[in-house]
């Protein structure tokens, strides 16, 4: 007599997936104290938002990743990092979006420059 699963394996649904993802990127934030003024989880990618540029120039030096730059209405322009958590024990990563706004003039790392990445 053999034992067979009666229970297929758990598919995880998009609010498992957020959830998953949204305990990753916090028990990242426990050893990795980075600025998070809000962390919005989707089950594809972790928001986070921070309040200026320099907050999102430590995101970048520790985690590393590609600014992109979009919006330059009324003079300020929202930044996003797009980055990932460092891999878990299976190897596996959650994307992470960094967004922060910035006033034309603001003085930013040239590494930070829309386009860079480190």
């Amino acid at each position: 007599m053999s034992v067979q699963p009666t229970e297929h394996p758990h598919t995880l649904t998009g609010s498992d997936l957020t959830a998953v993802n949204e305990l990753a990127v916090r028990s990242m934030l426990d050893y990795l104290p980075l600025p998070a003024a809000t962390l919005t989880p989707r089950p594809d990618t972790v928001h986070i938002t921070v309040t200026s540029a320099n907050d999102l120039s430590r995101w970048m030096y520790d985690l590393g990743g590609r600014i992109e730059q979009s919006g330059g209405t009324a003079g300020v322009a929202l930044w996003t990092l797009h980055t990932t958590t460092p891999p878990r024990g299976d190897g596996s990563t959650v994307s992470i979006r960094v967004h922060a706004t910035v006033v034309d003039g603001d003085d930013v790392l040239t590494g930070m420059r829309p386009g860079g990445t480190r």
